[in-house]
Formats: C-alpha cells, structure tokens, sequence
C-alpha cells in the first residue's frame, strides 16, 4: 500500500485472549509490523487497549485511533463490537477510514516510549516496586499466575524476583535495574516463558524512586479442554445464546456497521434526511443488539451453578469506568454525573466485570430516567461494620412502594418511560444485576421515594475487604 492512501474499511476478529485469529490485508500488516503475527496477541498496542476496554466492559467502542508501524502512521476510526457467544468471547473489529501518513524519523527516546508502551499494553502481570525493587502491588490477568499471587499475598514485600525464576543470569540478585531489564523468567505454575520489564519511576536522569514491572509472556495461554459439569448441562439448554444470538449478531453488526458508515458520510455525500434515516437505522440495530446481550446474560445468570469470580474491587473506580462509558450519552442530555472521591479507595469483594455491568445498568438507567440538565449521583457507604455499599440516584420521577417489590422482576419495566425518549428497554437489565449481586454475596435493592418527583435510588452491597 502506498502512503498517503486511504482505504474505507480494515476487519479483523481477536479472542478471550486478546489474540488476533483473523485479519484482512491492512489490519495483518499493521499486526506484523508491530511484532505481532497472526494468529497471536493483538500486537497494536492502541487497538489492543481497545479491545480489552470493550471485552471487560461487554460495551461496543467506537473511537478515532492512530498507530507507528514502524515506518508510517496509520490511523482510522475503530469500532470495536464484543461477541460474547463468538470467537472464544472476543471482539470484531472493524477500522474505517484507513489511512496512511509518513512519519518523521522518532528519537531513540521516542522509540523506547513506544516499546513500553506495547508492553504496558500485553504484559498479563504487573506489579510496582519501591527503589529497592521489592514489590508494593502485583496484580495478574493470567490465569496461570494464580500461585504467582498466592506467593505475594502470603508473603509480600519481597524483591520481585524473589518470586519468579530468573534465566540466562550468570550472577544473583541484587542486580543492578538495568541489567535485569528484558531478562528471561519462569513463574511458577505456569509452563509459559516471560520476559520480565522493568521501566523506572521517577525524574529522568536521577535515581528511580521506584519501577513498573511487567511480566510479558512470549506466547498464548492455551484454555483448557474440559469444562465444569454443570455449565457442560447447563449449556444443552442455551437456546438463544447457543443458536439464536450467533446467527444474529454478525448481520446486525454488519448493519449497523453500514448504517453507521451511511451516516457519517465516510462513503460520499448524501442529504441530511438519508443521513438521519441511517442513524435511525444503526440506532434500531443497536436495540436489538443490546436485546441479544440481555438474553445471553439471563442464560448465563439462571444456569445451574453459575458463580462469579472473587477480586478485590474498588467501587469508587468502578464507579468512575462506568461514568466514563456513559459520558457521552449524559452528555448529550446535559446530564452531570457526580462521582465518589477516587483519592478514597473502598474495597469490596466481588467480580470487576460483573460490578462495572450493574454500575453501568444502573448508571444508564438513571440517565435515560432524569430529566435534561439534572445531575446523576453515585455515593459509597463505608459505615456499613462489614459491608459496604455504592448508591446510583437520580432526578427523575422515583420509584414507589408497590413499584419497589416489582421492579426487579423478569420482563418488568413498570411502565418508566424515559424522558429521553429512550424506551428501548428490554426489562432484564434489573433483574441480571440483582442475580449478579446476589451470586457475589451482595444484593441489590431499590429505595422507594416517598412522593414522586424525588428520583430513584438503587443500592448494591457488597462485603468490604478492610486493608
């Protein structure tokens, strides 16, 4: 490809593990240019960000992004579309508007920011050191490096590589930093090879007041072949999520991938009014996409056996992703979103998807449900003994008593019409976040307004991990 070309559109389609199956021609040359291969761990570092953001979250992103190929740059519009059902639980993604630029020649300090940057983005391990490299915090996303962790929690504040087992080192520990950056290691338990990364902290020039550690493995965790037996029966009686969500989530991505392209004219000129009938277009498609989710979701929360993960979640960041997700649609109705203090971490136990899921619900509820240019609040409670809780409210009509024991029910939606006009709901959203709640030993509750006109508000609880 010549540079200065644009193209209209690159596809490609990564796993649950972030790794690229597929790629068209643009999107496979950018992969390898960046290091990566195919299939292989998504090795572009600002779509790799992408893709998890959208797999964690369970939303669709579409986001302008630009990226070094080593030569050029490419840049395009991303959208990014997680499939649940498909492809291992990965994403489609899709990048519009493909264009290549020259770039001027980057500095070595340029081209080492852009190697941390690649490994910040793959590395399945991550921790901080203090200055005599011992680790502070180790948090992993590998499920081979559950003993890893144990190792921490059950003895921390260690040197780092007091954990792993360093290779190729003709001397011991203490190393000099540099010596030990970009060394080859082993973590227990796992049967992968790691690179460990080690980036300083501090002023440049000076000693490091501390150091990002990154474990980057050099290749794919291999998912296991046998799967619990009650999600095995549980998965004979997944109708929608087994036959129907597949066959119709690709066509009504390929829709309102169209319709979008229609609508912002990324395809040519076209008058206001066809451009208006796309954007209704890509809007229906997007309403029945949400419909697939919550079916596949109430499959997922009433098979027998289902559990969440336990992590250590931090409500007021969770609060704070959510919000973040949401930013747009609040801001297009002149909605503010007011948010707990981040500098007060409190830490619940429960699954950080499964938070983020309810607080979104919730969230989206209580700006679809408020007036225009009201404000949306979420307040943590601390003073709970053992618990904790995080309160979504806002300034719409409320919720009554007789409302209030029905309102979690299946199919339920009590009527509420939004005052954005958005009455696309599927009536499931309440009831797989109480399902949620309750499978991560919390519960879900609404408060019921006294008069109406005092707005809503939702209660998740959760037991509080104390420091």
């Amino acid at each position: 490809m010549n540079r200065q070309q644009t193209l209209l559109a690159a596809q490609g389609i990564t796993d649950d593990n972030d790794r690229l199956l597929s790629a068209d021609g643009p999107l496979a040359q950018l992969q390898e240019s960046c290091g990566g291969i195919i299939p292989g761990v998504l090795a572009i570092p600002e779509l790799l960000a992408l893709v998890r953001q959208a797999r964690h979250s369970g939303l669709r992103i579409a986001r302008e992004f630009s990226a070094f190929d080593g030569e050029d740059m490419v840049s395009g519009f991303a959208r990014i579309h997680p499939l649940e059902d498909e492809a291992g639980g990965g994403c489609e993604v899709l990048v519009e508007n493909w264009h290549r630029a020259l770039k001027p020649p980057a500095s070595s300090h340029e081209q080492s920011e852009w190697q941390d940057a690649v490994d910040r983005a793959t590395c399945e391990v991550s921790a901080r050191l203090d200055a005599a490299q011992r680790v502070q915090i180790l948090s992993s996303a590998a499920a081979d490096a559950s003993e890893l962790q144990e190792l921490f929690d059950a003895s921390p504040g260690k040197v780092w590589s007091e954990y792993v087992e360093l290779q190729d080192l003709a001397h011991k520990q203490p190393l000099h930093w540099r010596l030990l950056d970009g060394c080859k290691c082993m973590i227990p338990g796992s049967h992968r090879h790691w690179r460990a990364r080690l980036i300083p902290i501090g002023v440049a020039g000076a000693n490091p007041r501390g150091f990002e550690l990154l474990l980057v493995a050099d290749e794919p965790l291999v998912a296991g072949v046998a799967p619990p037996v009650e999600v095995e029966e549980a998965a004979h009686s997944r109708l929608i999520g087994s036959a129907l969500t597949p066959v119709l989530r690709q066509p009504i991505a390929r829709i309102i991938a169209n319709a979008e392209t229609i609508r912002t004219r990324l395809a040519g000129p076209i008058k206001a009014e066809y451009s208006d009938y796309a954007g209704s277009i890509a809007a229906a498609g997007q309403h029945l996409s949400s419909m697939l989710d919550d079916l596949a979701d109430l499959e997922v929360v009433e098979a027998p056996g289902f559990k969440t993960a336990r992590d250590h979640v931090d409500l007021a960041d969770a609060a704070r992703r959510a919000a973040g997700i949401l930013g747009v649609r609040a801001q297009n109705r002149g909605i503010s979103i007011t948010l707990p203090n981040p500098d007060k971490p409190v830490i619940a136990d429960g699954e950080f998807r499964r938070v983020l899921q309810i607080l979104i619900n919730l969230i989206g509820n209580a700006i679809a449900y408020s007036p225009e240019n009201s404000t949306v609040t979420v307040v943590i409670d601390e003073n709970l003994g053992d618990l904790a809780s995080i309160s979504v409210r806002d300034e719409g009509h409320g919720v009554d008593a007789d409302q209030a024991k029905r309102i979690f029910e299946k199919f339920e939606r009590l009527g509420r019409d939004s005052d954005g006009g958005n009455d696309s709901g599927s009536g499931l959203g309440l009831y797989i976040s109480r399902k949620l709640a309750l499978a991560m030993g919390g519960d879900l509750e609404v408060v019921a307004a006294s008069d109406k006109g005092e707005g809503a508000e939702f209660r998740l609880t959760l037991a509080r991990i104390n420091d």
